[in-house]
Parts: structure tokens; sequence; C-alpha cells
């Protein structure tokens, strides 16, 4: 118990650095972006007013070509910079959920730990380089594409329903509601296993919880709400999974485990629903 302890004590460090450095290369690829859109507007500009062979007025507009270029080049280093960083907390915050999964697991009956496979990657998957553009001589182009998988929260619109998700979902949710648990849950995993990375999938995950818990099946929900997690840690959902977690956590006996994860629900979502609830949680468990 210990080393769950530990586990859980380290397995949400990496997420909070993984929002920050996502956040930080999403406005550097912001200010790539403006800076491109500026230095092509004067590029246009100069074509189209035959400004580069005129004198001192062309050469100040060289000048700003040039230092914009220049900014540019610096910040294209920066973003592969950041890549590298939040690509090493994606993989170290991984193996760590990974550990709290095995763990978990260990508490679950029935529970095949050989059968857990790989741990889906913090965040739905790792940063991928933006591309280079060759107008701009390899200066980074599309620069406000986000991460793959999402990895980068409101940088780019969500991805769309797939043909019968929808339908798959409210499915599910219509037999957890009809109060038949071992089939809705059985329901939510297929539909994760469908559709992995939808945007639906996190609330399935949150769902399955709900319905091994009311079978009884704590540890069962506990890793369900851990994958709703780690799997989407800014999505909708988080913040509830995040709860839900710590609060099955503290059912399951781990309390000092618990009482980091619920204070962790304050501090990743100040000001929330699922915050106020959190800090009553930990009030019912003794936490310090």
């Amino acid at each position: 118990m210990r080393l769950l302890r530990l586990v859980v004590l380290t397995a949400f460090l990496p997420v909070a650095s993984f929002a920050q450095d996502s956040q930080t290369l999403a406005d550097i690829r912001a200010e790539i972006a403006r800076l491109q859109a500026d230095f092509n507007s004067l590029k246009s500009e100069l074509v189209s007013s035959g400004a580069a062979a005129s004198g001192a007025g062309g050469g100040d507009a060289l000048q700003r070509m040039d230092a914009i270029e220049a900014a540019l080049m610096r910040l294209t280093a920066k973003t592969e910079e950041v890549e590298l960083k939040v690509n090493r907390v994606v993989a170290d915050g991984t193996n760590r959920i990974g550990d709290l999964e095995f763990r978990l697991c260990e508490m679950e009956e029935g529970c095949d730990i050989g059968a857990l496979g790989q741990t889906a990657p913090l965040g739905g998957g790792a940063v991928t380089p933006a591309p280079a553009d060759p107008a701009a001589g390899g200066v980074a182009g599309g620069a406000t594409g986000g991460a793959a998988g999402g990895a980068i929260a409101g940088g780019t619109a969500g991805p769309e329903l797939a043909l019968s998700e929808q339908a798959d979902f409210d499915r599910a949710k219509e037999v957890l509601g009809q109060g038949d648990f071992r089939t809705a849950a059985d329901l939510f995993a297929a539909f994760a296993q469908s559709y992995p990375g939808g945007p639906l999938t996190q609330e399935a995950h949150l769902l399955r919880g709900e319905a091994l818990g009311q079978l009884g099946d704590t540890a069962g929900a506990a890793r369900s709400y851990l994958e709703a997690f780690s799997g989407q840690p800014d999505g909708p959902k988080a913040g509830a999974a995040l709860l839900k977690l710590g609060t099955s956590l503290g059912a399951l006996g781990q309390t000092p485990e618990a009482c980091v994860t619920l204070q962790e629900v304050g501090t990743r979502f100040p000001g929330s629903v699922e915050a106020g609830q959190a800090q009553s949680a930990m009030m019912g468990l003794g936490c310090s």
C-alpha cells in the first residue's frame, strides 16, 4: 500500500506540467502564426508596390522582413524545445498512470493484470512537430495546429462523432438508466474500445465507473475513473472523473491516496462544483 500511495502522490505531478507546457506551446504557435501573417503581408506589399527596388523605403521594409524572419526562426526553435519537454512529460505521466492502473487491478477481484495492455498516452497522445513552410525558407508553418490526440486543450475543434457513435452511446446510457448495470458497464467498455479518443469516450469511462460502482466493484470503478481522467486531463468530465477516483479510493480504505487525489481536484479545477464536493469529501475522510 505504501507503493500505491507513492504512485498516487506522483501520478498527478506531470499532469500540471503537461497542461502548463501545452499552453506555452499553444501561445508560441499563436505568436508564430501572427508573425507569419505579418511577414506574408509585408512580402505581398513589397511585391505589389515594387518597394524592394526603391531606395530607403524599400530598404526599411526589407529590414522589417529580416527582423520578422529572425523572430520566426527563434520561436520555431522554442516550439521544438517545448515539444520535446511535453513529450517527456507525456511519457513520464503515462508510466505513472500505468503503475496506478496496475495497483488498482491488484485490488479488483477478477482483474487480469496480464490483460491490462499498454497504457494510453497521457492526454491521448504526444505532441507532433509543426510542419515547415517552404514559402518561408523552412520557418514553421501551420503554427496554430494542435497536438495529436488533442493534447493541447482548446487548440482546435474537437473530433466529430463517428457514424453510429451517438447512437451507441445513447443505447448504453439508456441501459444504465434502466438499472441494468452489468450490461451498461459492458456497453460502455465496448464503446470506449470502438471509439478511442472520441468526444464521448471520457464520459463513457465515467458512466462505466458509475455502473461498476452500483455493482459493488469499487476497484473496477476507480480504474474506469482513472481512465476517464488520464485519457483527457483537461476534458469536460475530467473534474468529475478525478473527484470520483478520489471518493472510490476512500471507499477502498486508501485514505491517504484519496486525500491526495481529492486535493488535486481543487488544485486543477478551482471554483468548480467538483472542487467543492471534493472539499466536503476530504472533511468526511478526515484529511489534514
